[in-house]
Order: C-alpha cells, then structure tokens, then sequence
C-alpha cells in the first residue's frame, strides 16, 4: 500500500487548520485516558490503520493496560471501564456513526457525568480525530 497524496504538503493551510485543532484539545484538561480511548474507539469504527497502530501505542506508553486496549471494542460486555469511561465511549460511537445521530439517552448521560466545559472539550476531541481518520484513510496513510 502506497500513500495516495500528503495533504500536509500539497494543503499546508487546511492541514495546518486541523493541527491546530488537535493542539487545542491536546492543551485541555481533558485525561490522557479519556483522549486514548477516544482516540482508539472512533478509529476501531472507521478501520484507520494508521491511527489504530498510532494510539494504541500512545496509550500503552502512557499506561493503558493491554487488556483495556485489546477489548475497548466491546467495552459494554467488560467490567474494566469506568462509568465516565463508558459515556464517553458511547458518545464517541454514536458521533463517529453521526448518520444514526446522537440519542438524547447517550448524550444526558455524558452531560450527567461530565460537566459542561469537560463534554464540550470530549465532542471536539471526538471530532478531532474523526477528521484525521478520514484523512488517513482518503489518502491511504500507512502505519509506520
């Protein structure tokens, strides 16, 4: 597999646009934690092996357990997630799978766990990385 094009070199300014928005998030108080399993979850659904291989190795370095990463795709049937850990994991899902919207069920429960500014920094970090899955993906981006 071959790398199609590198946005980074042939649109500066837009990727330069998305870095900045990851920079943003990477400046919140949001959790390592939470930003890996954020990070991991929307990848696993859109199937970037680039960021897959990319933050799953974040998070081992930042001391992710193994069994954590390797059964975050079928977080609801473990005990190893906290309650704040599973709303932020179903709210990842159903942003990532925005077709299907985001319930008002999900959504409350993030808002009861989360305080207003956390959830808001938690959407834009779900974003975030929804924009650079579809990047790797569209251009093929392999991992290292």
């Amino acid at each position: 597999m071959k790398t199609r094009i590198r946005i980074d070199k042939v649109a500066p300014a837009g990727y330069n646009a998305v870095l900045g928005l990851e920079k943003f998030i990477e400046s919140t108080p949001l959790t390592k934690t939470h930003k890996n399993l954020i990070k991991i979850r929307a990848s696993q659904i859109n199937g970037c092996a680039f960021c897959i291989d990319m933050h799953t190795k974040e998070a081992r370095k930042a001391g992710e357990t193994e069994q954590r990463i390797y059964t975050l795709n079928a977080w609801r049937d473990t005990p190893f997630f906290t309650e704040e850990e599973q709303a932020i994991l179903a709210l990842t899902e159903e942003v990532t799978l925005i077709n299907n919207h985001v319930s008002d069920e999900t959504y409350e429960q993030a808002a009861r766990l989360l305080d207003e500014t956390y959830l808001a920094q938690v959407i834009l970090a779900i974003i975030t990385i929804n924009v650079w899955n579809r990047i790797g993906i569209t251009t093929k981006l392999v991992p290292a």
